[in-house]
């Protein structure tokens, strides 16, 4: 094991550096975080073009986008050990950024569901799940801080690109801003993407040695047997109304804040970078709440927080900044938490080798979460008027998955036949 080397030095030393490495790619692709920052300059230039989309239609790219990612990534999982992390991450960053060029062509909403929301979104999808997977196979043993620390370059993308996309869109506009980011993504992917690589089925860390309960922890070996436990279910449905929550917050933070805020467009783009922040944080705290206790407590408190959230901005009026801030941050702080519980989660109650095709089923639940949320925001911004009674089915599904949580988030029955069956040999 101690031949094995990793950037010029021993693997168990040289891992650590695929964490900032799988950073930077997820910040890269976490620019779709930054949506609400296009969202009105992208409607103001259709206007001028002589088209009027409403909020929904203007969500529809990054809802479409969402979907597509979360549908193709448990497909790549499949292929990871046919490919390669290595490849797959090269490719799904050229592809998206190809659509983010194409999207500064588009000449309607419909164009640019189809360039941002699926050719975009096939890219994102592609990479996403590579980093993650090459990270929870190097760190068997810190799998939850790992994986937690890996994925804060997705969420904290917005703290770096969300005011370099308004500053680019102010000095280039919005169609220009697409192309540059595009190529700056490809270059930075195809850069980073060299150093995947996964380790060898045998390897862990010297000095580590699983015990019996953690290997009891795992309820399956295999993707048919995930499936037949109740114990994915209850990942799935909680992992979905996590994200339905988080998602929409995402998608509505800055028209939400010029419309009821009434803050200006900058001051609203600056917020979208504070939030990141908690996004970010959510990440590698939740992470390590699951691996210090469990994954089951780690659901309840991101729930929670999304209850305080709703009930917050359910009271929200013009001038409530502080309200609005603390609000957003905890809805995006809840969501950066679910990047991590839901990961981690099927680390630790499905077989390890088979996460990456594991947690991309699981991630569908992300896609399930994003078209529910934001197409419901969408819906009742246009019917209403107003984005506050959004904030009435989020504590309302929030409060449904503290319920499933305390029922279904536990190791299922398979684990107690398995725990007797290894006491029996």
């Amino acid at each position: 094991m101690d031949k094995i080397k990793l950037f010029g030095i021993p693997a168990e030393k040289g891992r650590w550096f695929l964490i900032p490495l799988g950073m930077i790619v997820l910040l890269c692709l976490g620019t779709v975080y930054s949506w609400s920052i296009f969202r009105k300059p992208l409607e103001a230039v259709f206007k001028k073009e002589g088209i009027n989309i409403t909020a929904t239609e203007s969500l529809l790219p990054f809802t479409v986008l969402l979907v597509v990612f979360a549908v193709v990534m448990p497909i790549t999982g499949f292929f990871i050990n046919r490919f390669g992390a290595r490849l797959i991450t090269a490719v799904g960053g050229v592809v998206m950024a190809t659509g983010y060029i194409l999207s500064s062509f588009a000449s309607n909403i419909t164009m640019l569901a189809f360039t941002y929301g699926i050719i975009a979104g096939i890219g994102v999808g592609m990479a996403y799940g590579m980093p993650l997977a090459v990270v929870a196979r190097w760190f068997p043993d810190k799998k939850g801080i790992a994986v937690g620390l890996t994925v804060v370059g997705f969420g904290l993308s917005p703290l770096i690109t969300a005011p370099l996309a308004k500053s680019l869109i102010d000095t280039y506009q919005v169609r220009q801003t697409f192309i540059i980011f595009g190529v700056a993504f490809a270059l930075i992917i195809l850069l980073t993407s060299v150093a995947f690589r996964l380790p060898p089925s045998d390897w862990k860390p010297s000095n580590w040695n699983p015990s019996t309960l953690n290997k009891s922890r795992h309820t399956t070996s295999n993707r048919e047997s995930m499936l037949q436990s109740q114990t994915f279910y209850g990942l799935w449905l909680c992992y979905a109304i996590g994200s339905f929550a988080g998602l929409a917050a995402i998608g509505i933070a800055s028209p939400l804040a010029q419309e009821i805020i009434k803050l200006d467009a900058a001051t609203a783009a600056s917020s979208v970078s504070l939030f990141a922040i908690f996004n970010g944080a959510g990440r590698p705290f939740f992470g390590w709440l699951t691996d210090r206790l469990t994954p089951k407590l780690g659901a309840i408190v991101a729930f929670v927080l999304v209850i305080i959230a709703s009930i917050m901005m359910l009271n929200a009026r013009q001038g409530d900044v502080a309200t609005y801030l603390v609000a957003f941050s905890l809805f995006y702080f809840s969501l950066g938490g679910w990047l991590a519980i839901a990961p981690t989660s099927t680390l630790t109650f499905f077989n390890p080798q088979d996460y990456a095709k594991n947690y991309g089923i699981v991630f569908t639940a992300y896609g399930v979460g994003a078209l529910g949320g934001t197409s419901i925001a969408g819906q009742v911004r246009d019917i209403f008027g107003s984005y506050t009674n959004f904030f009435y089915p989020t504590a309302g599904l929030a409060m449904l998955g503290i319920i499933l949580t305390v029922f279904l988030l536990k190791p299922s029955s398979v684990i107690s036949q398995e725990v007797q069956t290894d006491k029996l040999t």
